[in-house]
């Protein structure tokens, strides 16, 4: 059975001496917003990292192979469905609405990512398009944050002709950005309404719980640093259509600096985190995952 109840939440993660999210319109730099110089990591990015972890986990078997990875050929995938539903070549573009929803439920069973975020999947070989019960915001940094560029050397060139040009110094430079700390808070929303028609359920949910508190375990880079889950606050629904605005609960998470410390923050013991427990809804009960 498909999820029954509606849920917000807000997810909080830091990175120390990395790189969280690089623009490639800005040569790398850390995202930014320009007006307020807070950071800012895309939902898009947050969603590859689920995808990993729930690749590396379930091993890209059904129901929780992932559609989105590396290298996949959309389309390849696309024919499997119209295979397994017995869609005529022909008709590949565009297969009759029957067998078009038969083939979007197929791949709505077969993937997690498709069945948690939704997904076009109508180029080329047609499997409809779902909007999934999962969504995310852009994370934004709690304070500024200041980029550093770092310069970095590597003591190896990568051609016999480049030795050559530097005289036998084969040292090459390079450079990479960091935020030397940064603590970011992410909200979500999670609709039972979609969760109905992709079949996102209960041991779904419990998935991508599994995925936000872990995932940055398995996620170590040298351009991203340290970075850690440090909260997920997930605000539960009694009814389906919801006891309370989205925007009243999340207003119940506040983060600030800890009065004692001075300058610029440099970790998460910098922070407090406060609950108000009081003003939480009527209907709505709240847990903290980590």
């Amino acid at each position: 059975m498909t999820i029954q109840n509606r849920y917000e939440f807000v997810y909080l993660f830091d990175v120390e001496m990395g790189n969280p999210n690089g623009d490639p319109d800005a040569g790398n730099l850390p995202r930014l917003d320009p007006e307020t110089n807070k950071g800012y990591v895309t939902d898009v990015c947050l969603k590859r990292k689920i995808r990993n972890f729930i690749d590396m986990t379930q091993g890209n078997k059904e129901p929780n192979r992932i559609y989105i990875r590396e290298a996949a050929v959309l389309n390849n995938i696309n024919l499997e469905a119209h295979k397994a539903m017995k869609i005529d070549t022909k008709d590949q573009k565009k297969p009759q609405k029957e067998k078009l929803d038969e083939a979007t439920q197929w791949m709505c069973k077969n993937f997690f990512d498709v069945r948690t975020f939704g997904a076009v999947m109508s180029t080329g070989v047609n499997c409809g398009q779902v909007r999934g019960p999962v969504q995310l915001t852009f994370a934004r940094s709690n304070d500024a944050i200041v980029p550093q560029e770092v310069t970095i050397t590597r003591m190896a060139v990568t051609t016999e002709k480049e030795a050559q040009a530097q005289g036998g110094d084969n040292r090459t430079m390079g450079r990479k950005f960091i935020v030397p700390y940064g603590l970011y808070r992410a909200e979500g929303f999670i609709s039972p309404h979609f969760a109905k028609h992709t079949g996102f359920d209960d041991d779904d949910l419990e998935l991508l719980w599994n995925a936000l508190i872990n995932m940055f375990d398995h996620d170590h880079s040298a351009a991203r640093g340290k970075m850690n889950a440090r909260g997920l606050y997930i605000f539960k629904h009694e009814s389906h259509l919801g006891n309370a605005p989205s925007h009243k609960l999340f207003d119940l998470i506040e983060v600030s600096r800890d009065g004692g410390t001075e300058g610029p923050s440099r970790s998460f013991s910098d922070y407090q985190v406060q609950i108000n427990d009081a003003g939480i809804p009527k209907g709505v009960s709240l847990e903290n995952k980590i």
